[in-house]
């Protein structure tokens, strides 16, 4: 190896050094927000044909009212229509709710969420992946009513 290469690996390594340091220094020692989605991650995600959510008009419910809502009391089932692909069933409620739905995929298990709303009030959402039809279970002891969204 040549001195010229030699001074070239140990630059490398100095700016490593120095890169993970500002790195570290740089972090901040709270916890962070689990549920929160970074805005880079999200553009690429749109850019990159990431998956989209599901059209509130492939969900069919018993419990679904004319205002596009769904008035849950108890337990209501949800028919998704095939998505033609992996896509996000999104529902957004004021109040706590739970929701059960079949894996994606190949998987043999149902996945159950309780959400709770917010602490900045603006309610509880849930996220449920769906690749094929399938019935999503929506439950609120007490009742509610829950949205289906686009985003």
């Amino acid at each position: 190896m040549s001195g010229q290469q030699k001074a070239l690996l140990a630059a490398l390594g100095v700016l490593l050094v120095v890169l993970f340091a500002v790195a570290v220094g740089a972090g901040s020692d709270d916890r962070g927000d689990p549920t929160a989605r970074h805005p880079l991650i999200e553009l690429l995600g749109r850019a990159g044909g990431g998956r989209g959510a599901v059209d509130p008009a492939s969900v069919d419910a018993d419990c679904l009212a004319a205002t596009g809502q769904l008035v849950v009391d108890g337990r209501c089932e949800l028919r998704v229509a095939d998505p033609g692909g992996l896509r996000t069933l999104i529902l957004r409620g004021p109040q706590a709710f739970s929701v059960r739905a079949t894996a994606p995929g190949d998987a043999d298990f149902t996945v159950t969420d309780e959400v709770e709303p917010a602490a900045d009030g603006s309610g509880a959402v849930a996220r449920v992946a769906v690749d094929r039809a399938t019935t999503v279970l929506v439950s609120c002891p007490a009742g509610c009513l829950v949205t289906i969204a686009r985003d």
